[in-house]
Parts: C-alpha cells; structure tokens; sequence
C-alpha cells in the first residue's frame, strides 16, 4: 500500500484501495474538470468566507456552470455497468440520470475541497432536486427539471422545525389548509440552508383536513415569507442557514407535489438524502487527511519534519484507515442504490458510522497540525469544526442508531 501521489489516478493519495477505478473514463473525466473549478475558482476564496461567516454566489457560480446534473457516460457502451433508473410513473419515465456512484464521488469532490461548498451544491442538486424528481408528479418533473439543470431555477429542501428535528416526523407543526385552487401555509422551518438565495423552498407543512404530510414548493418571493439568517455558528460559516416563518403564504395546487401524501413519503426522500451526507462526511476526512499529510512533512521540529515522528505516523495512519473503510461503506451503498436500492437502515448505518469516523479523523488532523491546526491557513480547522454539523444533520447519531437497531431487532426503541 502506498500513499504516494499516483499521477494517473485522481485519488491515488486518499484512496489506497483503488475505489476510484469503478468509475468510468468519462466519469472520472467529469471530476478532473470539477476538481480543475475547484482548485482555481473555489479554494481560493473558502478560508476568508469562513471567516467572514459569509456566503457569495461566487463559489456555486462556476460549479453550475459545469452541468454535473447531466447524465456521465452514456456513450455507447463505455459507461460501465448498467444504472437502475427510477420506474416509470403513470407511464412517464423520469429524466436519466448518472450513475448513483458518480453523485457520491462529485460530493467527495467537492467536499474534499471545502464542506460548506457541498452543502451548498447538495442543497440544491440533492435535497431540493431529488424532492422534485421523487415527490413531483410526471407533468411537475418535466416542467422543472431542465431548469434545476441548469441552476436556472434553485431550490432548497425545509423540513426542520424551531421546536421540532429528530421529532419531526410526529411533531411536524407547519400546516397547510386548502382555500380553493390554493394552499395556504403557517408556521416556521429552521436551519434551511441557502433560503435567502433560492428561487424555492421545497415546504413539508401538515394538511389540516387529513393530518397528513404534504410539500409544497414555496416562491420564495411571496409576501407570506420571511427569512432571517441565523447567525453566530461556529461550523459550516459559508452556508447562509435561515430561519423562515410562514405567514399565510400561498401556493397554487400545482405547486403541491402530487407525490408526497405521507410522512412515509417524506422518508422516501430522506434515503436519498442520508447517502449524500455519507459521502460529504468521507470527503470531509479526505481533506482534513491530505492538509495533514501536508503540514506535517513541511513542518520542522527538533530539526526534522514532525512526519517522522513515531505519534504523528500513528494518528496519520489511523486517519487513513478510517478514511479508506468510510470510502467503501460509501461505494457500497450506493452500488446498492445503482443496483436496485437499499433500505433505511442501510443509509442510517452509513450515515452515523462515517459521521463518527469523520469526527475523529478531523480531530486527529487538528491535532497533529499543533497550534496551528486552529488556525485557517492549514484548513484543518475548517473540517474540525464543519464535521459537527455533518455529525447532526440528516438524522442525529443516536436516531440513525434507533433506526438500525429497530432493523436488527425488528423492536422499536423509539418513544412511543
């Protein structure tokens, strides 16, 4: 095994078990250009956003413009094992799409690189898209998807509520009450991620006839809408999270996503969801890892690089380890997903034993970066304290636990 740069693969320093070569030329391709936008457009600009704890158009700008929600690949055959594309609904196909194991490495990409970034990109390209794509009706997914595309239209996914997180799924107090052809939405979302900057809000809101949760995609625009950003965070500086409160907005029925009329529904879309945060929580151990690696051979103590050291050796060397097995957990879930699916618990086990792994991987590169890991100018900093919000969102550790274990058991430990 080796952890030496490899120049002809894109991974070769962070990825000592060869997953990169289940890609596709074309779709490895596809992360070199990413990566080339990163490196010149995004990095530069993420250490001073962080600081100023704030977010600008200028680093989703240039990631947009590369179409990376196109399909990758499908060119007669080089595209490599063949994609289980979402049924038909009432005999409409839904828009192709690229393999699930391209989407995780682009999110590992781009996490690598800064995870505020990812959370920005996904927000759209995943929460919000895959809402659509999964929630909407055949006639919804034709209307909007060439313009989510192409970032002309952008959107945000509020489930979240002030009083309501781990519990929402019962808790749920955003309520829809229908006036004709109209909805008509009260109550309030948090921690929505990019409100203040998309065109639309995909809105979980319980329908006051039947109880039952709904969504409802929001102008952001309307008059009912208020959103306030939330300030003084200590991770995830760059991402502009909102509080929003809904009073009496509306939203036409063409509006409400035919395909949500549960909050089984509403878990449907959550899958999803778990399987990208799994890989923005691997590619935050990569870039935590490589600014270690880094550091540590530039950094000279007792007249010799700290990477001699015996200690420093053994964490890096544990940062690996949890970094390469993070890495397959990921591949593998969405392998299944390429290949058919996989359960709740699959995604729930990902997601809380990466998140771990990450925590302890970024803390280790905090740590033998010295005094200077608290600073900007190593990065390590930025994923020390960015891997606390992975580690909660998308399901709490100990929910994603729950979840798991009630699939183990088959017994619920959940409150009743």
């Amino acid at each position: 095994m080796t952890t030496a740069p490899d120049e002809t693969r894109l991974y070769g320093d962070v990825d000592p078990y060869c997953y990169e070569l289940l890609l596709t030329d074309p779709e490895r391709a596809a992360l070199a250009r990413l990566r080339a936008v990163l490196d010149r457009d995004v990095k530069p600009l993420v250490n001073d956003l962080w600081d100023r704890g704030e977010y600008s158009s200028s680093i989703l700008e240039p990631l947009a413009a590369l179409r990376l929600m196109d399909p990758v690949g499908h060119d007669g055959g080089s595209s490599g094992p063949a994609t289980a594309q979402p049924d038909p609904v009432d005999g409409v196909s839904p828009p192709e799409e690229s393999r699930a194991l391209f989407r995780g490495f682009r999110t590992f990409e781009i996490a690598r690189t800064d995870v505020s970034t990812a959370v920005v990109y996904s927000g759209h390209v995943t929460l919000f898209r895959n809402t659509v794509l999964l929630g909407g009706s055949p006639e919804q997914v034709a209307e909007l998807d060439a313009d989510m595309r192409t970032f002309a239209l952008t959107g945000v996914f509020a489930l979240t509520e002030p009083d309501h997180g781990s519990d929402v799924a019962r808790g749920l107090e955003t309520t829809a009450r229908r006036e004709g052809d109209e909805w008509v939405l009260t109550g309030a979302k948090r921690w929505i991620g990019g409100a203040a900057q998309a065109d639309m809000l995909a809105v979980m809101a319980r329908d006051e006839a039947d109880g039952q949760v709904k969504a409802f995609l929001v102008d952001r625009a309307d008059g009912g809408v208020r959103i306030e950003k939330i300030r003084r965070k200590a991770s995830l500086r760059i991402v502009d999270n909102g509080h929003v409160t809904f009073d009496g907005a509306r939203v036409p029925e063409s509006r409400r996503l035919q395909r949500v009329n549960s909050f089984a529904d509403v878990n449907r879309l959550l899958r999803s969801m778990r399987t990208d945060v799994s890989w923005m929580a691997t590619g935050a151990q990569a870039g935590a890892f490589r600014a270690a690696v880094r550091y540590t051979g530039e950094r000279q103590q007792f007249g010799r690089p700290v990477a001699r050291f015996q200690l420093v050796q053994d964490k890096l060397a544990t940062m690996l380890g949890n970094l390469t097995a993070s890495l397959g957990m990921a591949v593998r879930l969405s392998q299944l997903a390429d290949s058919g699916g996989f359960s709740d618990a699959d995604a729930a086990m990902a997601k809380a034993w990466i998140a771990r792994r990450a925590r302890e991987t970024v803390a280790l590169a905090r740590e033998v970066c010295g005094g200077n890991g608290i600073t900007l100018d190593t990065d390590v900093a930025r994923f020390f304290a960015d891997a606390e919000s992975i580690y909660t969102f998308e399901g709490t550790n100990e929910v994603n636990q729950l979840v798991v274990g009630r699939s183990i058991t088959g017994l619920s430990a959940f409150v009743d």
